[in-house]
């Protein structure tokens, strides 16, 4: 059970930023203790994939905060973000955390079924984020864009940290994230449908222009 939720909380943190649980599983296998990663996952944990992840890290930080950027971007991770959480839900699975000794077995003849487990968990939170920026985007004028990215981008970590030392918390954190979601769309709407609704003022008639016309 803790190894699905070790996969669970990075395949969901990939929805939202695909660099931010890759780079912690690498650096955190190369240099810490935290995880151990198995044969076939190792890759992720060579120095050149990490430059390589950290640009594109670099990259995805500043382009997400950017409006209308933003929107391309995230069509682009459409591809990038499913296959990041397919890739973290396998290796997390298979893989030894700082919270799990004794991996299970239970995937080991469908290798293939956590790859796509991952998929569709990331895909789901990948799904969200697209949908909801847009619109955040329109009735703010572009002003959420930042402060989305960001708050995204520590959700992000905080659910990676949590899926590699504390595999029992993600629970809390993708229901946090779910409810956080929800919220957001009900938000938008609300604040869509209120510029709807409201009418226009007209402007008070010219004072001057009564009097001429009288």
């Amino acid at each position: 059970m803790l190894e699905l939720l070790t996969g669970t909380g990075l395949a969901a943190a990939a929805g939202l930023n695909a660099y931010i649980p890759l780079l912690l599983v690498g650096l955190s296998s190369r240099f810490l203790d935290w995880i151990q990663l198995p044969p076939a996952w190792a890759w992720l944990e060579n120095e050149w994939v990490l430059i390589i992840l950290g640009v594109l890290f670099v990259i995805e930080i500043v382009a997400d905060k950017i409006p209308v950027v933003d929107t391309v971007n995230d069509w682009i991770q459409t591809i990038v973000r499913p296959a990041a959480g397919g890739i973290l839900f396998g290796s997390g699975t298979a893989s030894q955390t700082a919270a799990v000794t004794d991996p299970a077995e239970f995937f080991a003849s469908n290798q293939w079924v956590p790859i796509v487990i991952g998929i569709v968990l990331s895909l789901l939170v990948h799904a969200g984020k697209t949908i909801s920026r847009p619109a955040a985007n329109a009735v703010t004028a572009g002003v959420a864009a930042p402060v989305l990215s960001t708050l995204e981008d520590v959700t992000s970590v905080v659910l990676s940290l949590l899926a590699i030392l504390f595999p029992i918390l993600v629970i809390v954190g993708v229901i946090g994230l779910a409810v956080g979601l929800v919220a957001l769309f009900r938000r938008m709407r609300r604040r869509r449908d209120q510029d709807a609704v409201d009418p226009a003022i007209p402007e008070p008639p010219d004072a001057d222009r009564v009097l001429d016309g009288a």
